[in-house]
């Protein structure tokens, strides 16, 4: 190539990353905003309030509902949600979708921005669900909601081969974890798992908490400090119920999962994928460049491209 076209052709990207990085700035400045926290002493019930209004609404404002059909119900007692697609769709299988939010935020309307996706990625019902939140309600809380949204699903005659388990940041840690405690009691697994940037390890003994601290434009070490002492408390963060990463692997559902580069949880995803690998399970890791936390929100080329990767993954398998 003609060198001053390459150097064109380079400054024409450089624009247009540019013009995407402006467009996005208001949004990336409300998640920054969730994820603030900067010590537990900070997590007032104001604080939390704050940010838990901030997710409804920012689900509410950008989630894309076109032919989509959003339906809230009571799940004993714990709010949930099914998203459909409007047209005829297969309704053999399902997804079970886990919100993330640090275990201290996240709700419905925060969770129909992903469950949208996820339901024109799969052609799959989601189900969705609003478990409880720490300091209210710390470990195991949110677990015992995750279980009773799949024995929910169970009742209404979903084998656990019709299910798909998807969770993001928080969520992917809950989606880990159920499936630790669905093994240990001699369950079926479900289909396969579906984790986008999966926070893996409490205790953030991974070597990007540090490498990657200044790249990462969402979350802090301080946050997760914060989020992590309100939900576990005085609990063995070395525990496969808070950190799943050193749970016992054999077993699986093929899993994929997705993480940025510019992410501190990045060596959560990369270890994971070891310890699935060294476990015998299927274990798939993309790794998005210039990526950040839980970027397939975001109305940007990449998170397209990566729920498209999550509908190969999954007609691959299924």
């Amino acid at each position: 190539m003609d060198p001053s076209r390459k150097v064109l052709k380079g400054a024409l990207a450089q624009q247009r990353k540019s013009a995407e990085t402006r467009r996005l700035a208001p949004a990336m400045r409300v998640l920054k905003a969730l994820h603030s926290a900067g010590a537990p002493e900070a997590q007032t019930v104001e604080e939390l309030e704050k940010q838990r209004r901030g997710q409804e609404l920012l689900g509410n404002l950008t989630a894309d509902m076109a032919d989509m059909s959003w339906e809230p119900f009571d799940l004993a007692g714990m709010p949930a949600a099914w998203m459909r697609m409007q047209r005829p769709h297969r309704r053999k299988r399902a997804v079970l979708y886990c919100h993330g939010g640090g275990y201290t935020s996240g709700n419905l309307g925060y969770s129909k921005v992903l469950a949208s996706k996820l339901t024109k990625a799969t052609g799959y019902d989601v189900l969705t669900f609003e478990y409880r939140l720490a300091p209210e309600h710390p470990y195991p809380a949110a677990v015992e909601d995750g279980q009773r949204a799949w024995d929910y699903l169970m009742q209404l005659g979903y084998g656990a081969r019709d299910v798909v388990l998807a969770g993001d940041s928080a969520g992917g840690n809950l989606a880990l974890v159920l499936c630790h405690r669905l093994k240990a009691a001699g369950r079926m697994l479900p289909a396969a798992l579906i984790l986008m940037s999966p926070w893996t390890d409490m205790t953030a003994s991974g070597p990007s908490y540090a490498e990657r601290k200044e790249i990462d434009p969402m979350l802090t070490l301080e946050y997760i400090h914060s989020v992590r002492a309100v939900y576990a408390g005085n609990q063995d963060l070395c525990s496969p119920s808070l950190s799943p990463l050193f749970g016992d692997f054999a077993g699986f559902p093929p899993t994929l999962i997705q993480v940025g580069t510019h992410e501190i949880l990045y060596s959560d995803a990369e270890q994971l994928r070891n310890a699935m690998l060294s476990a015998g399970a299927e274990c798939r890791l993309e790794v998005w460049e210039d990526m950040w936390h839980v970027f397939q929100m975001f109305p940007i080329k990449k998170a397209a491209a990566a729920m498209e990767q999550i509908t190969r993954f999954l007609l691959e398998l299924l």
